[in-house]
């Protein structure tokens, strides 16, 4: 572990703010009487990403707002529904997990119940059959959790460049339709 920093958090925090704005890390580097390393060191790969982030909302809002209202209203219902999907896949995963978790270890209990001394008898076989269909489904029951991973270490942190994302809106017939028309 580290030798403790000399500056505050209070301090660390004026430093990152300061950076975000332009400021050199050098130049603030010898007004706290830290090295450039250090703010680098914490400061580094976040500001960056930071300003990458914060260049995607100013892009995002631009196209948003340059939207007819309508298609406006839209985007928003889309944007709400992509989180709500996300929050139910993520809560799904969390149950899968748990589910998997549990499958696993009945399965692996049922492991005590073959015979040793005759592992392919009758008992031992439907046992066995038991314990595969078990742990199918404990395999199953993870999917979710183990494609999210999956997904997670996909995306490199240290990429350099952000993802470019398009959005088009299509109104095909502006009309309001009823389910029951009078």
């Amino acid at each position: 572990m580290g030798r403790k920093s000399s500056l505050t958090e209070k301090q660390w925090a004026e430093i990152g703010q300061r950076l975000l704005k332009g400021e050199a890390g050098r130049v603030l580097a010898r007004e706290y009487g830290v090295s450039e390393a250090a703010i680098r060191k914490r400061f580094g790969a976040q500001t960056k990403q930071i300003k990458d982030v914060a260049n995607q909302l100013v892009a995002a809002e631009t196209a948003f707002g340059a939207l007819p209202i309508g298609a406006q209203i839209s985007a928003r219902t889309l944007a709400d529904e992509l989180k709500q999907i996300s929050m139910h896949l993520a809560g799904a995963a969390r149950y899968g997990a748990a589910t998997a978790h549990r499958l696993a270890g009945i399965a692996h209990a049922k492991v005590e119940e073959i015979d040793d001394a005759k592992p392919l008898d009758d008992k031992s076989r439907i046992v066995l059959g038991d314990i595969a269909v078990l742990t199918k489904m404990a395999n199953g029951a993870a999917e979710i959790g183990m494609e999210l991973m999956k997904a997670t270490k996909d995306v490199k942190p240290d990429d350099d460049k952000p993802t470019p994302v398009a959005i088009t809106f299509g109104v095909k017939d502006a009309k309001r339709y009823d389910d029951n028309p009078a």
